[in-house]
């Protein structure tokens, strides 16, 4: 079942729809409770436990913490009128299916991640009705330097079957800070710990300047953030990190580069919509060696127009 079927799913990607027409078995990931520990965006900590309730309890948590760096989360982002703004723009612009029972809309250069190509493709900008969440991100200080490339819808349908198998976000083409802004319903992000060094094109992260510190500060050295490997006989915790609606999530430093992240199956129980930002690695910024195809995106991507007719503005 490599090819594409009509739910949009291939390989061993299934959803709900393609395991009853097609008797597929979903993959199954096991893992232990007793080793995981919810994100709580109020202490910057993880503590343990699974659900998404969890991190609600502050202070009053039970058990023993660890640090967990590279994690910002923003509570009510978006306001209600916010949230349903974006949400009817997003409903009337045209779905894609895409893997694992989600629909997307991908705004942004065509990327091959294989052979490191990127093209400016149809990519003209984005929609006016979006325009607001990128001007509020300047007033949070560890997106300051941030300017997105692309913008991608995601809805993840629990009649579906909803979920995106782990993964890292490439790393040749999208820069270090991973933005998320959740709609409709809660949800969580299930981390493990990454045993594929020679996957997701990590070997360039090497290469340029960390734009951050562990503690989300900007990093004021050259120093670029190096890889931490996976040790065979050492046990990993799972971390699990809320996203509650409206909220805004930040992965970047170890969190971004060390850890896969998925959404299991479970935790899509109401219809979920997020918002995907990303940015250009150095290499397509200002003196990267990529600059010149970098530029003309990132004027592109200052553009935005309205659906409805058509105009860019």
């Amino acid at each position: 079942m490599d090819k594409p079927r009509p739910c949009g799913c291939k390989g061993c990607r299934t959803c709900l729809l393609c395991e009853k027409t097609f008797g597929l078995i979903p993959k199954k990931f096991e893992f232990s409770k007793e080793n995981s520990y919810v994100y709580c965006p109020y202490c910057n900590k993880a503590w343990p436990g699974w659900n998404m309730d969890d991190y609600k309890s502050h202070p009053k948590h039970d058990g023993e913490p660890i640090e967990y760096p590279g994690v910002y989360i923003h509570l009510n982002f978006l306001t209600i009128n916010e949230e349903l703004k974006l949400i009817n723009g997003i409903d009337d612009m045209p779905w894609t299916l895409s893997q694992s029972g989600r629909r997307k809309q991908n705004l942004g250069p065509k990327c091959n991640f294989k052979r490191n190509k990127l093209n400016c493709g149809n990519f003209n900008g984005f929609p006016q009705f979006s325009k607001f969440v990128q001007e509020k991100f300047c007033n949070i200080p560890i997106l300051k330097t941030f300017h997105c490339v692309e913008q991608c819808s995601l809805e993840y349908d629990p009649s579906r079957g909803a979920s995106i198998d782990p993964h890292i976000d490439d790393c040749w083409i999208w820069g270090e800070r991973i933005v998320t802004v959740n709609m409709l319903s809660d949800s969580m992000l299930t981390m493990t710990y990454n045993t594929k060094v020679d996957h997701y094109n990590l070997q360039h992260v090497k290469n340029y300047r960390a734009v951050l510190n562990e503690k989300g500060h900007e990093n004021v050295t050259e120093e670029c953030y190096q890889i931490k490997q996976h040790e065979i006989n050492k046990v990993y915790p799972i971390i699990r990190i809320p996203m509650p609606n409206r909220s805004l999530l930040v992965l970047f430093n170890s969190a971004r580069y060390d850890w896969e992240h998925r959404i299991l199956r479970e935790d899509v129980t109401t219809r979920r919509v997020c918002l995907a930002y990303r940015e250009f690695t150095p290499f397509y910024l200002p003196e990267g060696e990529k600059w010149e195809e970098g530029s003309e995106i990132l004027l592109r991507a200052q553009k935005f127009w309205d659906y409805s007719v058509g105009n860019i503005m």
